[in-house]
């Protein structure tokens, strides 16, 4: 149906201009990437929670997005977000084939009978980081970014909480 790609810094108001875009439908499956892994996350969690409408469906699934995403039937699929699930995988799985797998989350979130917002930071405007890891991640993101604005009908670049058009199929 449609692929919608959100990208914008931390605290940018990406969340919430997908929360807008869904506001009114009827069904909405939230999928969760985060793990609750200190106090501080916990919290983080618990406002996004108290922040979506009760109706609304959350599936919380920290790795296989492929998976959750085909036992979902929703009028609208909001997957939040892709940071968090890089970090989730960077561990344990080689880039090859995290870039995989987000090809096949792309591809299978583009061609659903549902619309999909999928949420992501963008981590290229800040320092380089010190660290192998630090720099691996970054520019893992960076690639499965790519990969999700390229299949995506609509993306929007959040800044301040303004979002930015930046592609637009549909028109």
């Amino acid at each position: 149906m449609s692929l919608t790609f959100i990208l914008g810094g931390a605290r940018s108001g990406k969340s919430s201009f997908a929360l807008s875009l869904a506001v009114d439908k009827r069904t909405v499956t939230f999928i969760a990437t985060a793990l609750p892994l200190d106090e501080e996350m916990k919290e983080r969690i618990d406002n996004h929670k108290r922040e979506r409408p009760k109706y609304w469906k959350t599936v919380e699934e920290p790795v296989e997005l492929l998976l959750a995403m085909k036992s979902i039937n929703s009028e609208v699929i909001i997957l939040d977000c892709l940071t968090m699930w890089v970090s989730n995988l960077i561990e344990g799985y080689k880039d090859e084939e995290i870039i995989r797998k987000a090809e096949e989350v792309a591809l299978y979130a583009r061609d659903i009978n549902s619309e999909v917002i999928v949420i992501s930071n963008e981590v290229g405007f800040g320092l380089v980081p010190e660290y192998p890891i630090g720099r691996r991640y970054r520019d893992l993101l960076g690639k499965i970014n790519q990969i999700f604005a390229k299949y995506a009908n609509k993306v929007f670049f959040m800044i301040a909480g303004i979002p930015l058009e930046v592609k637009n199929e549909s028109k």
